[in-house]
């Protein structure tokens, strides 16, 4: 049976059945993954963090051919070279962007007037209110528990999603130890309406990734991960490998130089090509599925949650 699609601000802005967002993964968030997603009726993205502007442009078009339901792209700010990434966004129709990795305060109002929806990803209240000074429609509020580039001060979902409810009115996506019915559950109890997956989508059977990747996040424990970094920026969050348990004394390093075997890592299986960004969420995930699975699981396990609340706590 196919849930019951979920009503609110999020869905409303996506134009989803679901609001749940796939998480933009730098090389892994493209068109075989994102179409998986945008298919099963949550929020596919297509990334930009990896650079590769050229290839971006060509998995926007596969997306086409692809599915015919509503996707997004990441716009990591970074990146950016004067308005060139935000031209094309604009020229593709895109109605829907996540920002991250700087200020959107760059590219936020033509994005706007372009008729794009736009979301801040945030680690803290402060970068949050700044977001909401240049205009955002939305957040994504990303707890340090999540996988990927990090605030070298994380905060967890638990402490920073209530937070900054309390202090603002727009939507909210919450992402950092995502991954099923009773987390959503939870993030909206918060204050959240949508949710954002990074570490449950790379696993999962559409993924891009080698099955060595997927079968350690399968594998691992809630206690193997490691924050990397945290004396420099990006401060990452990664599984634990003989490569990154060398690299967790360090307080400081050059977080990019490690990323040289990505493609060894992420498409080849090699674990220590380069450095496996994952969330403590692994803990949680005992299996490869698909995406129309974890999205429809995660759906029914929403409303189970909600709805056994209710009976137990209600009026």
């Amino acid at each position: 049976m196919t849930a019951r699609p979920i009503k609110n601000r999020v869905t409303e802005m996506t134009g989803t059945d679901y609001p749940i967002i796939q998480a933009p993964m730098g090389w892994i968030a493209r068109a075989q993954l994102a179409s998986a997603v945008s298919n099963a009726g949550g929020m596919g993205i297509i990334e930009t963090a990896s650079g590769e502007f050229d290839n971006i442009r060509n998995e926007v078009a596969k997306m086409r051919d692809l599915t015919d339901k509503p996707f997004g792209m990441n716009v990591a700010l970074s990146y950016v070279k004067g308005s060139n990434i935000i031209d094309f966004v604009i020229e593709q129709g895109i109605k829907f962007v996540t920002t991250s990795s700087g200020s959107p305060n760059v590219c936020t109002r033509l994005f706007q007037e372009a008729g794009i929806t736009v979301f801040h990803v945030v680690p803290t209240l402060e970068m949050a209110l700044k977001a909401l000074d240049c205009g955002v429609d939305g957040l994504v509020v990303e707890g340090g528990e999540g996988g990927g580039f990090k605030n070298p001060s994380p905060v967890s979902s638990m402490v920073l999603l209530p937070l900054v409810r309390s202090r603002t009115d727009v939507p909210i996506i919450a992402a950092g130890g995502m991954c099923d019915g009773l987390s959503m559950a939870g993030a909206f109890a918060m204050g959240a309406e949508g949710v954002q997956m990074g570490t449950r989508m790379l696993s999962c059977a559409e993924s891009p990734v080698h099955d060595n990747w997927k079968q350690a996040v399968v594998s691992a424990r809630e206690t193997d991960t490691v924050f990397l970094n945290q004396a420099s920026r990006p401060a990452l969050r990664a599984l634990r490998t003989a490569r990154t348990a060398e690299l967790l004394p360090l307080g400081a390093f050059n977080a990019m130089e490690h990323f040289a075997g990505v493609n060894e890592l992420y498409f080849g299986g090699d674990m220590e090509a380069a450095i496996p960004l994952s969330g403590q969420v692994v803990g949680r995930i005992d299996e490869v599925r698909t995406a129309e699975q974890i999205v429809q699981d995660t759906v029914t396990g929403f409303y189970d949650a909600v709805n056994a609340m209710a009976a137990r706590y209600g009026a």
